[in-house]
């Protein structure tokens, strides 16, 4: 997952840490949001060599993806208000090494059942880390300097598309994908040895409440949202989980190939986490449309035009430039639902995003079991195309979400 959260008015930096320790933190912070969006997005690549490996379906396989989001939103609200007493700089500490805990049985599961309890562990710690570090710029550095560090904080997110994703899946051809795993788990710890020794403790002043998030649930920017969030998301990772399966059954693309394409698609998203985030400020819901239109041409023309190398390339980066910029829109708007409760907005996001990519997952396996790679991308692009035509009724005010 991208995002952008909106910096609000936090406990000020702690003036005895100088610059260089202070910034030391924040990328502390991005590397564990890296380390997270890589394990969390790694299955993607390696879905079919898994899926060899236990004599499993890919839409079974897929379940890796699905896991992890239903868990995350689960435990985005109920591990953040339960924790909301606990030094931020603890549980950030505890949720990376959950992650680290993850990657390792991953690497050593002897049944494909233990490779999916991993990915529980893998749930919690995005509802709880994201939910929690997405507003933790302003407690790191000072107030001028917020928006850079949220910038470096969330770079984490595309580049885990381009580096961490391809990356993997290269360790995954060459060695295996219980190598690239437990590759992950190492680096996972060194993380978390860096995350201790430089964040400053973090005491909560501004956690999330129960009645802060059902306020929000109430109000018609959350609403919107909410249903702009549920289509998109849905539509892409009905979708993506499964662009490895297309690409070698309709491009007949080989295993090396395939990771030169992913890592195309993620230098795409850089470019559209950068564009969205330029605009959406000014046109949240126009850049919110066109992000959705974009992966729904792209989707419905990948089964025709992707047959060949170079058309699967260009609408992979036509992809991959849309989807950058869709959780940018998607926190935008939860954030000014909440400009004054960071984390809740945070919280709800996380929430709702990680429950329609699950969903999203579920119900793209389970076309791609009954039916096949074409299919499944053009049912995602009806519902892309579904969430412009969302967006252009509530801007006419035909709708009210």
């Amino acid at each position: 997952m991208s995002t952008a959260t909106t910096p609000s008015v936090q406990a000020p930096a702690s003036p005895d840490a100088s610059p260089f320790v202070s910034w030391l933190a924040v990328i502390s912070v991005m590397l564990g949001i890296f380390a997270i969006v890589t394990t969390e997005i790694l299955p993607i690549g390696l879905l079919t060599s898994i899926g060899s490996s236990f004599t499993i379906s890919d839409g079974m396989a897929g379940l890796m993806m699905t896991m992890p989001g239903f868990l995350a939103a689960v435990s985005a609200p109920v591990v953040t208000v339960a924790t909301g007493r606990v030094d931020r700089r603890v549980m950030l500490g505890v949720f990376i090494l959950l992650l680290s805990l993850a990657n390792f049985l991953a690497a050593v599961a002897s049944s494909y059942w233990l490779v999916l309890a991993s990915r529980v562990l893998v749930g919690v710690t995005i509802g709880g880390f994201w939910s929690i570090g997405a507003g933790l710029a302003g407690q790191l550095v000072p107030a001028r300097f917020v928006g850079r560090a949220t910038s470096v904080i969330f770079s984490a997110v595309p580049l885990g598309s381009v580096l961490g994703v391809p990356l993997g899946t290269f360790i995954g051809d060459v060695a295996g994908w219980r190598t690239a795993f437990l590759v992950l788990g190492g680096f996972t710890l060194a993380v978390l040895v860096l995350l201790l020794a430089v964040v400053p403790p973090l005491p909560s002043d501004r956690a999330a409440r129960l009645d802060v998030l059902g306020g929000m649930l109430r109000g018609v920017h959350t609403r919107f949202a909410l249903v702009m969030t549920f289509l998109v998301v849905l539509a892409h990772f009905g979708t993506y989980t499964y662009v490895t399966p297309f690409l070698e059954r309709v491009t007949h693309v080989g295993s090396g190939p395939i990771t030169v394409y992913l890592l195309l698609y993620g230098a795409a998203g850089i470019v559209g986490n950068f564009l969205g985030g330029s605009t959406v400020g000014r046109h949240p819901r126009s850049t919110f449309a066109a992000a959705a239109g974009l992966i729904a041409a792209a989707t419905l023309l990948l089964p025709v035009l992707g047959r060949s190398d170079a058309g699967a390339v260009a609408l992979l980066a036509v992809w991959g430039v849309a989807y950058g910029a869709v959780p940018v829109c998607s926190q935008t708007w939860f954030s000014k639902a909440a400009p004054d409760s960071p984390e809740a907005s945070s919280v709800l996001f996380t929430a709702s995003f990680q429950a329609t990519l699950s969903l999203g997952a579920l119900a793209g396996g389970a076309v791609l079991d009954r039916s096949s790679p074409s299919t499944v991308m053009v049912l995602g692009g009806l519902a892309a195309a579904l969430t412009v035509l969302v967006a252009w009724a509530h801007r006419a005010g035909r709708v009210t979400v």
